[in-house]
């Protein structure tokens, strides 16, 4: 999830509504933008959360944990997500035997940033949740802005991690770019319903705006995906929401920033001693694919699985079935008891 995505979205929605009357723009922000924040509620068809807090020797974390018995996934959101995205993220698992573990990383709805700013930080307030849940081994399936506190929580709790899946993971270190306060306050008091209206008038045009910023198809590519995700029930299904795990941004920017800032650093990529397996697509705009190369480099053993996709393709392309595939074969051959 990228931040820049939606200020695109915002701008085009707001070019529109020049001229607007003042009532119009102050219905705008009194409305709440329809936002379902229930804590119980439904993603899609079959996949529920139940988010709840637990309070670790290290801080509060919220977590959502789906299933009643089998190994645990521990499934290590994106930027600008939470508990609500890492469920909905592992959802491709659900007739598995697996049970999902998808903790709000701090800074992301319900977790302070308190519980943890660095990526150590994060991977030891991850130890202490299994601690308090009586989990003992997981498997970490860790996504884009996620995967840097996947990689520490391999590399420093090397006993408590069976296997390890990164899809387009950030490995190298990136320049932060947090973006000015007067652009987060107008994002926060405006830009989101302004996405959320325009998902309404023209969910195409979202569309074609997240695949601007996390792919790099051409114009001929991205046409021929946008009318793939708009044509295929389950996947556009899965693209709302997905979209829908972005909001209320206010709830999830101060983890996406923290993101940006820990990404300057390096990780410990050399000492995870877990089965690993990287999946990057290699037209990848937002996570580009050389941190997939970087990763299988430096991670002793990993496995790869490059696909000609962009950012999102393990779940909104064509191919998506194959990879995700290759991911659940990984998982039942290192799981415990599988």
């Amino acid at each position: 999830m990228r931040k820049r995505r939606v200020v695109k979205i915002a701008v085009w929605v707001l070019a529109v509504l020049v001229g607007v009357p003042i009532a119009g723009v102050v219905a705008l922000l009194l409305w709440d933008g329809g936002i379902d924040t229930d804590p119980r509620r439904a993603l899609l068809p079959g996949v529920r959360i139940d988010l709840r807090t637990a309070v670790t020797r290290l801080g509060p974390i919220e977590y959502d944990l789906s299933g009643t018995e089998g190994p645990v996934l521990l499934s290590v959101h994106a930027g600008l997500g939470g508990a609500d995205q890492g469920r909905l993220f592992a959802s491709w698992l659900r007739n598995d035997g697996f049970r999902v573990l998808s903790p709000s990383r701090p800074g992301y709805l319900g977790t302070p940033l308190e519980s943890g700013r660095t990526n150590e930080e994060q991977a030891d307030l991850l130890a202490a949740l299994l601690d308090d849940l009586g989990i003992d081994r997981v498997g970490v399936l860790a996504v884009s802005a996620g995967s840097p506190v996947g990689y520490t929580f391999a590399a420093r709790h090397p006993d408590r991690v069976w296997g390890l899946i990164s899809i387009g993971g950030v490995s190298k270190p990136r320049p932060a770019n947090p973006g000015s306060p007067l652009r987060r306050t107008f994002m926060n008091a405006v830009g989101q319903k302004l996405a959320l209206l325009t998902a309404q008038a023209s969910l195409e045009t979202v569309v074609a705006g997240t695949l601007d910023e996390t792919s790099t198809f051409t114009k001929e590519q991205q046409a021929g995906r946008v009318s793939y995700i708009m044509s295929t029930p389950h996947v556009r299904a899965f693209f709302e929401a997905m979209f829908a795990t972005t909001f209320p941004y206010q709830e999830r920017w101060p983890g996406t920033d923290n993101d940006a800032a820990q990404a300057r650093r390096g990780l410990p990529l050399e000492r995870i001693a877990a089965p690993t397996l990287l999946i990057h697509g290699t037209q990848d705009g937002d996570v580009p694919f050389e941190h997939g190369e970087f990763a299988v480099e430096r991670i002793p053993g990993a496995k790869r699985h490059w696909m000609e996709d962009d950012h999102l393709g393990f779940w909104l392309g064509p191919r998506a079935s194959e990879a995700q595939a290759v991911a659940r074969t990984f998982l039942l051959q290192h799981a415990p008891g599988k």
